[in-house]
């Protein structure tokens, strides 16, 4: 048995050599389909198109992506030709949290917002933005909610979120049809209707936020401003609105260590259902280094600073500042006393 990987899945491998199958690791961008022909199985992460191009005609039956989002995925083509395929949802949610809890805080401390008397207003309420929620009203703040597919008993029409909020989220999918697509959700009427000028963060996939209207609005001061982690056009994104946001990153507010561990394991149980091989074991997240003291600070176990500073500098490097990216941990484990 055959599996093709993303090499820049991290902490995966010894498990997989467990396994007693023949993997092979590519880059992401450059798995083609001489890479797959003969393979029984596909783990990708985002930079992989999965559709006819690539799997018609090898003899693939399993496609893992170790990601949330599965907008890469032809999941019709797939299930035509009878591939079960799977993504890890919620897997990367704590990293998000952990991503805009740091954003919120360094408002609070370097731009002398008071959270308890902002408004941040949700866009989505799944797995990452449950969790936005929740964090946001332990530091206080007061939180409208909008998610047109959960049931509407406290919660609001995006309508409101514009008009009413200081701070807006997004936490979406991205869909180009059906009810309720995202694709350009927030757009340029959206920033006309915004009445108290609010600061945007976006985490969820680039295209959700018309990019080229964010820049406008930011340069006509209907927006306040913008901390931009997922971008249009990855990795030729806007330079423009890179130099003007607040914090701008190369797509890696999910990226902790935490984060990429659950989508191992995830991917790791999944195939093993799948093909009934034997279960090596869970992945475990590397520890910190031991000379780590853990202060109490959120923002010494991650500084959205740093990495926007590394992206600003070298907007060239999106996708190695991407693929490449440090151990980071949601949590302080036991080297940190």
């Amino acid at each position: 048995m055959k599996i093709v990987v993303d090499d820049k899945i991290p902490y995966i491998r010894p498990s997989l050599e467990k396994m007693g199958v023949d993997v092979v690791y590519k880059n992401g961008s450059g798995i083609g389909p001489d890479d797959v022909r003969d393979a029984d199985a596909l783990v990708v992460r985002t930079r992989t198109r999965c559709d006819a191009r690539l799997l018609e005609g090898s003899r693939i039956r399993y496609v893992a992506t170790a990601t949330i989002g599965f907008d890469h995925i032809d999941v019709d083509y797939l299930d035509s030709k009878g591939i079960a395929w799977m993504n890890c949802p919620g897997c990367n949610a704590g990293s998000v949290e952990q991503y805009l809890r740091s954003c919120l805080l360094l408002l609070e401390r370097e731009h002398g917002l008071c959270l308890q008397q902002t408004t941040l207003g949700v866009v989505g309420c799944g797995h990452v933005g449950s969790r936005i929620v929740r964090m946001a009203r332990e530091l206080g703040m007061e939180v409208l909610v909008c998610d047109p597919f959960l049931p509407q008993e406290g919660l609001v029409d995006r309508a409101v979120i514009e008009s009413c909020s200081d701070i807006i989220t997004y936490h979406v999918p991205l869909t180009r049809e059906g009810t309720h697509p995202t694709f350009h959700l927030c757009h340029e009427g959206s920033f006309g209707r915004m009445r108290r000028h609010p600061l945007i963060i976006n985490t969820s996939r680039g295209e959700v936020v018309d990019n080229q209207a964010l820049l406008q609005a930011l340069q006509d001061g209907l927006v306040r401003d913008a901390i931009i982690d997922t971008w249009e056009h990855e990795p030729q994104i806007s330079l423009p609105l890179l130099e003007r946001v607040m914090i701008g990153t190369p797509h890696i507010a999910g990226y902790s260590a935490d984060g990429k561990v659950n989508a191992d394991n995830m991917v790791i149980d999944g195939l093993c259902r799948f093909f009934s091989l034997p279960h090596p074991g869970r992945v475990e997240a590397p520890s910190l280094p031991s000379a780590f003291r853990y202060t109490g600070d959120p923002l010494q176990l991650y500084d959205p600073r740093t990495d926007s500073r590394a992206l600003k500098s070298h907007p060239d490097w999106f996708e190695r500042l991407r693929g490449d990216y440090p151990l980071r941990r949601e949590h302080a484990d036991r080297f940190c006393q």
